[in-house]
């Protein structure tokens, strides 16, 4: 499904990828549909888990901004090692199936959820460690931050190429940067 897409991949072709006999795959899966909400919970989580344990932790980093800027310098460095292909399964398949696909969409939208969550909650410990300023709506600065990523995910791909993935990481570096307080700003840049 990564390598091409979910309509793309028979499920025939799932089951000799995987060996896993037509009849095992109905005892636990209703339908090819239900086997992606399922594919996709569980990516999801283990996304979520990752990026909880990057972004969340100040042991690794104390500075929350740069947990963020590094989460999303390692992205750059997934996807060159993946070939320019699209590093996240979550942005390869919601194009393709939210319009097909309400269960997998419902998936999506709460893993978005959960994501832009944890993103807020690192906003938030850096306006707490005055880092940010103490007006900033940390979430609708992390929904500004996830959405311009997914962009330059996506253009990255199209183009094979990882200067969208740069220049948005050097706009969000700025960005953040410019909020305050000027010390610290002048360390980002």
């Amino acid at each position: 499904m990564w390598k091409r897409s979910f309509h793309s991949v028979g499920l025939n072709e799932i089951l000799n990828a995987v060996g896993v006999p037509k009849g095992s795959f109905y005892h636990y899966f209703e339908s090819k549909e239900h086997f992606g909400v399922e594919l996709l919970k569980h990516y999801i989580n283990a996304a979520t888990t990752s990026n909880t344990s990057v972004l969340l932790c100040s042991e690794l980093e104390s500075d929350p901004i740069r947990r963020i800027t590094t989460l999303l310098e390692s992205s750059i460095g997934k996807f060159q090692e993946s070939g320019g292909k699209c590093p996240c399964l979550v942005l390869k398949l919601a194009s393709e199936v939210t319009d097909l696909s309400d269960p997998m969409r419902v998936v999506l939208a709460e893993g978005m959820i959960a994501w832009l969550k944890i993103l807020t909650s690192v906003l938030d410990e850096a306006k707490l460690k005055n880092l940010l300023p103490a007006e900033l709506d940390a979430s609708a600065e992390a929904g500004l931050i996830r959405d311009l990523w997914a962009g330059a995910i996506q253009r990255a791909a199209i183009c094979k190429s990882t200067e969208p993935m740069r220049g948005a990481l050097t706009f969000i570096k700025r960005r953040l940067a410019l909020m305050e307080p000027k010390a610290y700003s002048d360390q980002l840049v």
